[in-house]
């Protein structure tokens, strides 16, 4: 559904001439008008209006009052295809709120991307802002584009993720057996407060490509980028391991990029929506808090899964209390040299 974000309620411009290139663009992003209330898009798609406002604020966006005209002929068409897919049982009553707020959030942070690169785009090139017309047939030759190219991407990842639920021995695809991993900048809060913007950003793209460079090359999987530290998960702990001292050997070649921490843990992990969830997951991150710079530390499932290969050193350290654990056992990941 389209509509309007929290970003979309302000003041119009004083500007006549960018107030209708404003209008023109969103026009041409909506695929139409805003010419239908929140009572007439629940009404023509055949969805109660308390349905309607659960699913929109779900996706993120404000809610608009029963009189307002924000929705468009594809809202409409977006909230039927959906009750659609509840209908015939590929998404369930009780997750239909879930499923659309992860739609909600993943793509939100796609677009805020994407306007902020397309933004910088048109600074650099002062002459796509001569005109209104100039300005709609510039997003709208590349629209089709960028929408090809996600859905391919899209399809892809889809492809990937399909095949491995079909190879997996699991019962379920939504809980398996996998390592889970965080890496950690440390001193990242100092560097943030000692260089400007713009070399943060730099350190951040660097650390982002790195990461997912590393993490896609021995099979594993980003789950999310949270600043300065890097959430992924493996399917085996040989993977996991390589992940993480690979990415450390490749970061000391990095003199912009602080030294990095990791912790791993090896076990049942529960998926949902794209994120990863569960006592693994709180495991791996309690590991990263206490990892001294430049470390490796594991969990005694991760070590054990390990402990056959001779390409690694595991070496248990003392024990140490944390939320929620009161005697974690350390134990540190090494090349075997």
């Amino acid at each position: 559904m389209h509509g309007e974000s929290p970003a979309d309620r302000t003041a119009p411009t004083s500007d006549p001439g960018q107030e209708s290139i404003r209008r023109r663009v969103e026009r041409v992003l909506l695929g139409g008008e805003r010419k239908y209330t929140r009572l007439q898009v629940a009404e023509a798609a055949g969805v109660s209006q308390d349905q309607s406002r659960k699913l929109w604020n779900a996706l993120g966006f404000a809610t608009a009052g029963d009189d307002e005209v924000v929705f468009t002929d594809g809202d409409i068409e977006a909230l039927r295809l959906g009750e659609g897919l509840t209908e015939i049982g590929v998404i369930s009553r009780e997750a239909q709120s879930s499923v659309t707020r992860a739609l909600g959030h993943h793509l939100s942070r796609l677009a805020e991307w994407q306007v902020a690169l397309f933004w910088t785009w048109f600074n650099e090139r002062p002459e796509l802002f001569a005109d209104e017309e100039t300005v709609a047939e510039t997003i709208e030759g590349i629209l089709p584009v960028l929408e090809q190219l996600q859905i391919h991407v899209w399809r892809r990842h889809l492809a990937a993720y399909t095949g491995r639920a079909l190879a997996s021995e699991e019962d379920s695809v939504r809980s398996s057996r996998e390592v889970v991993g965080f890496v950690d900048m440390v001193g990242y809060t100092r560097l943030s407060r000692r260089v400007d913007e713009y070399e943060l950003s730099e350190v951040l793209d660097r650390f982002e490509s790195l990461a997912s460079d590393v993490i896609a090359q021995h099979g594993g999987r980003v789950v999310k980028m949270i600043g300065d530290e890097v959430l992924f998960v493996a399917d085996n702990p040989a993977d996991g391991a390589e992940i993480a001292l690979r990415l450390g050997e490749l970061t000391e070649q990095e003199p912009a990029i602080p030294e990095l921490r990791t912790g791993l843990a090896y076990g049942r992990v529960l998926g949902r929506f794209g994120d990863v969830y569960g006592a693994v997951v709180n495991l791996a991150a309690r590991l990263t808090s206490v990892a001294r710079p430049g470390s490796v530390l594991a969990d005694s499932a991760f070590a054990e899964a390990l402990s056959h290969l001779p390409d690694y050193k595991l070496r248990t350290r003392k024990t140490v209390s944390v939320r929620g654990y009161n005697r974690l056992k350390l134990i540190t990941l090494e090349r075997a040299r």
